[in-house]
């Protein structure tokens, strides 16, 4: 029995140790092909003969481009604010709505409340493209085109979010808001000092989310700008391919550049993430 087992876990290790690296040979060629001169990134050998570092300083615009001998004239630094900016705001206004209407579909108690939450859920499944249109429209009618509150109003309401987090709110006991309306507090006081703290797995949860959604928003940026101060990096990382002809290696250091923030924001709190997953599947 002991062999058979140690021969399961060696298979088992052996496919893992396969999907793992079939998944991370995509980023270890991002990242090694950032640091290939211009001469070296058609090469078929992974790791660069002759590293550098001066792809990043390029597309920073500190640095002429060693090729060319021009400066990219990129807004690298304005589109790394817009993105995180823009993303920062979505994830605050969604968290908060999101948080405000599960209250209201968790704890309190209203004519056909479940039939609404029933009909609100099922926006979940219009495809995003069908209300693009009448979206821009409104940004247009609004006068929202060219500016961040046009990039994340629409996105600052979430059907997912509030399912999610209804699902937390569902599972606190409701002795802890009478016990609370006892003591004098309304429905206000209890959502921010009762309800709030015991759902924090589920903030965290859903803030990752949203901001790693948001983060790499790109179809709805693109058709609501055309100034690129306001581009997020999604929409600025274009013009290496386009206005600049094909610069691979400056394409890979800013999409390692442009992934950094991603990588440290899961790694910090990606224990966060699965709990409040897991937890808020618990309770139907």
């Amino acid at each position: 029995m002991t062999g058979k087992r140690t021969a399961k876990l060696a298979a088992r290790l052996a496919v893992l140790s396969a999907l793992g690296v079939m998944i991370s040979a995509p980023f270890v060629w991002m990242i090694a092909a950032s640091f290939k001169p211009r001469r070296e990134v058609e090469d078929t050998r992974i790791l660069p003969r002759e590293p550098t570092a001066k792809n990043y300083p390029v597309v920073l615009d500190i640095v002429p481009d060693p090729v060319t001998k021009k400066y990219l004239g990129m807004r690298f630094g304005r589109w790394y604010f817009n993105s995180l900016l823009v993303a920062t705001g979505v994830t605050l206004f969604q968290v908060l709505t999101s948080a405000m209407a599960a209250y209201a579909f968790s704890r309190l108690r209203w004519r056909g409340r479940d039939t609404v939450f029933i009909l609100y859920l099922a926006t979940m499944m219009i495809p995003g493209v069908v209300t693009m249109i009448p979206n821009f429209q409104m940004m247009v009618w609004f006068r929202f085109l060219n500016t961040y509150h046009g990039l994340i109003i629409p996105a600052a309401f979430s059907a997912f979010g509030t399912f999610l987090l209804r699902q937390f709110m569902l599972s606190i006991s409701p002795s802890l808001d009478e016990a609370a309306m006892i003591d004098g507090a309304g429905h206000w006081r209890i959502f921010w000092d009762v309800v709030m703290p015991l759902a924090r797995p589920g903030l965290i949860a859903l803030s990752i989310v949203t901001f790693l959604g948001a983060y790499q928003s790109f179809f709805w940026p693109l058709i609501m700008l055309n100034e690129d101060q306001f581009f997020p990096m999604s929409v600025g990382m274009l013009a290496l391919d386009s206005s600049y002809g094909l610069q691979t290696e400056l394409i890979m250091a800013a999409t390692v550049m442009n992934v950094v923030p991603l990588v440290i924001l899961f790694a910090v709190f990606q224990k966060f993430l699965v709990k409040g997953l897991q937890l808020g599947g618990v309770k139907g």
